[in-house]
């Protein structure tokens, strides 16, 4: 099982399942600018979109996180990463894994496009703080994740593109539960080997 991974990217998320997970893997990095990767494959070869994250396994390439990150909580179904399908609690995980990608990522896109005028990236911080204060709702009852007391695949998501924030300007001092939830997951031992790995931590 190959992992194909940008450093500090979304695919850090499923870095993080798969260090949660252990076993054997492997982790390239891309070049997305040139579409290589660190072994000097064409990239888009193995990934025609030419996006981040990839998965092979079992002969196949599977893209698009949320759907790795499924493959690889189901495919370690004792470790309770991705509840069972059908039930409430899969579903709670599938919205907030759908909100980080459709809503909260996206949000960010200005914030690293190079040719955003000062006035795009500001509104940009505005519509991210519009989507921190929905994971802030979440958060307010005491939980300890954004589903309930479990770490699962849609937290990883979550905390990577949440992340994003300390390098765009964006100081999460206003969402106090927030910052706890980066702490909390932060220092899970699979998060700081990978944050390790990536190069974003010493």
């Amino acid at each position: 099982m190959k992992l194909y991974i940008k450093p500090g990217a979304c695919s850090m998320a499923s870095h993080i399942i798969l260090a949660e997970i252990g076993g054997d893997y492997a982790v390239e990095i891309v070049d997305t600018a040139n579409g290589e990767t660190a072994g000097g494959a064409n990239y888009r070869e193995i990934n025609p979109k030419g996006k981040v994250p990839a998965l092979e396994v079992d002969g196949e390439v599977l893209t698009e996180g949320p759907a790795i990150l499924q493959f690889l909580g189901d495919r370690a179904a004792n470790l309770g990463l991705a509840p069972t399908g059908g039930t409430m609690a899969r579903a709670r995980v599938n919205e907030v894994l759908n909100f980080t990608g459709t809503e909260l990522h996206v949000a960010f896109g200005p914030l690293f496009a190079a040719n955003s005028t000062d006035a795009q990236k500001e509104a940009a911080r505005q519509a991210v703080a519009g989507k921190l204060d929905w994971l802030e709702g979440k958060l307010a009852d005491g939980r300890a994740h954004l589903t309930g007391e479990d770490f699962t695949i849609a937290d990883a998501y979550a905390f990577v593109v949440v992340n994003w924030a300390n390098s765009t300007g964006i100081a999460l001092t206003r969402w106090p539960h927030i910052l706890a939830f980066m702490k909390r997951v932060g220092a899970r031992p699979a998060v700081q080997r990978v944050l390790k790995a990536e190069g974003l931590v010493a």
